[in-house]
């Protein structure tokens, strides 16, 4: 899914109709484009804000998509972190089966939303170059996915290391337990060329999870993990 399958959705937001059982809605917000909520007048620059109002930033524009999908203003939308610091929609708002994952790079923020599934999004800018990424793969990853990784080189085995890292980001997120001790528990297929998929999990069916690619910004990578039956992406552009 390219950058030009995201269909641009400008402010201010109406009411959204909730993905469909198969459906993740996928939206991307460039934080550096869009008005600060801080102060209407100047755009949400990340290079010019502090860390507490990058997250007020995200925070309210996460409020603002969600509640337009739940008929409510933003400013009523109540997140809560659960799990693992895992954010979910507060258990008043629960009975809306509607699940949430958010990534971010830079001033790249994506949110992931579905009905009634466990999902976990992740996003990753392709340039980004890992010093030593088979050290890394052998410190988090699986035996079957180092031995994967082996058989590349330089600059393939960067970009590799990338489309394994996305994919398992994506999975803890959206089993919930954390990136601690858990990367190294499952195994996904590290070919970037390949339609992204898990191979084996002990701990769970492998064949439940879903796991879909998307492209929300040129030189960015994302992908959408659902234990789901299947996913259908549909991506959005937030704009003013």
């Amino acid at each position: 899914m390219g950058t030009d399958l995201f269909s641009p959705v400008h402010l201010p937001l109406r009411t959204l109709a909730k993905p469909r059982d198969d459906e993740v809605h996928l939206w991307h917000l460039d934080l550096g484009q869009l008005s600060n909520p801080l102060n209407a007048r100047e755009s949400a620059d990340s290079a010019r804000l502090s860390v507490l109002q990058q997250r007020t930033t995200r925070r309210f524009y996460l409020r603002l998509i969600l509640g337009a999908y739940l008929g409510l203003p933003g400013k009523d939308v109540q997140i809560v972190r659960r799990i693992k610091g895992r954010p979910e929609l507060d258990a008043c708002l629960v009975s809306s089966a509607l699940n949430f994952s958010v990534a971010r790079s830079d001033a790249s923020y994506l949110i992931g939303v579905n009905s009634g599934a466990a999902i976990g999004v992740d996003m990753e800018m392709a340039a980004r170059r890992p010093g030593k990424p088979m050290a890394l793969a052998r410190r988090y990853f699986s035996q079957q996915e180092i031995a994967a990784l082996a058989g590349y080189e330089q600059e393939n085995l960067r970009r590799a290391f990338m489309h394994t890292w996305a994919c398992k980001e994506a999975i803890v997120k959206a089993n919930g337990m954390g990136i601690a001790n858990q990367l190294c528990r499952f195994s996904v297929d590290v070919n970037p060329d390949n339609p992204p998929s898990v191979l084996a999990m002990p701990d769970d069916d492998h064949m439940a999870w879903q796991l879909a690619f998307a492209e929300p910004a040129p030189g960015a990578i994302a992908v959408v993990a659902a234990r789901q039956p299947a996913i259908r992406l549909k991506g959005f552009s937030l704009r003013k």
